[in-house]
């Protein structure tokens, strides 16, 4: 049952990433904001549907099923999520043209590869906060991440001096703008992910927390200096890229670092 959604989710998914491609290079309408039908309908349908295969593959008699695959599947959901409903009133749509086959292809491999790390139902409702708000921070700054890719695009073109590009994006100080404003709240978001998280530590090498605490804790550093420099000091550009990436790097390397030694090298799954 949750297979054959999880292929209708993927098509749904193919279909809007594809109907938003011909939109932004074909028609050369690339704008700040497509509206075009195919790509909402089709991408809040796949959204639907994969939140139906999460809820029937995380959601699990002993408590919550958040194995690598399944957490890979969940935060790319998420980050889906954030950027079809930013997309109502921020310049979003263009980074579901990556996102969307990162979602469709995240649900094939829950398909194929099964995985377990189960979060006892008995577990303390702290830590089912810090689960969540360390999904929503991951997510937005994931969101973070694309953006920047998007922003050294912008920055390639202008530096050889061709601004009008076949995807055309808005103006690179509103881009810069929202980049910032995402930033802002996946930061604040990720405060609070490692204040709640630092409630349940006892042993970091016992609970084998030691490198995803000091990589969050870099990344926390990062995106904080990424913050500060750009409004104490006006960073912008290349430095500005450079730094989110570095960021969202070190993030990566701290969750799904960390998952994937545990859970599938180490084969740690209590």
């Amino acid at each position: 049952m949750s297979d054959a959604i999880s292929f209708i989710a993927v098509l749904f998914y193919l279909v809007s990433a594809t109907s938003l491609g011909r939109s932004l290079f074909e028609s050369g309408a690339g704008t700040t904001h497509v509206s075009g039908r195919t790509f909402f309908i089709c991408g809040y349908l796949a959204l639907t549907l994969h939140a139906v295969v999460l809820y029937l593959k995380v959601v699990a008699p002993g408590g919550l099923n958040f194995g690598f695959y399944n957490a890979l599947s969940l935060m790319s959901w998420a980050v889906a999520l954030i950027i079809m409903v930013g997309a109502l009133t921020r310049p979003l749509e263009n980074l579901a043209l990556a996102v969307f086959p990162v979602a469709a292809v995240a649900l094939v491999i829950e398909i194929l590869l099964p995985s377990t790390r189960m979060l006892s139902s008995g577990a303390a409702p702290g830590l089912y906060l810090h689960v969540l708000l360390s999904v929503s921070a991951y997510s937005l700054l994931t969101v973070a991440a694309f953006q920047s890719v998007l922003l050294a695009v912008q920055d390639r073109q202008i530096a050889r001096k061709q601004p009008a590009s076949i995807m055309r994006l808005p103006p690179m100080q509103i881009m810069e703008d929202l980049l910032i404003k995402i930033i802002a709240l996946g930061f604040f978001l990720l405060s609070l992910s490692l204040a709640t998280g630092l409630m349940f530590v006892q042993n970091l090498m016992a609970q084998h927390l030691v490198h995803k605490t000091v990589l969050s804790l870099l990344a926390w550093c990062l995106f904080g200096t990424v913050l500060w420099q750009r409004w104490s000091r006006g960073w912008r550009g290349r430095t500005l890229i450079r730094w989110t990436l570095g960021g969202f790097l070190a993030l990566v390397l701290a969750y799904f670092g960390s998952k994937l030694v545990l859970e599938l090298i180490l084969q740690r799954v209590a």
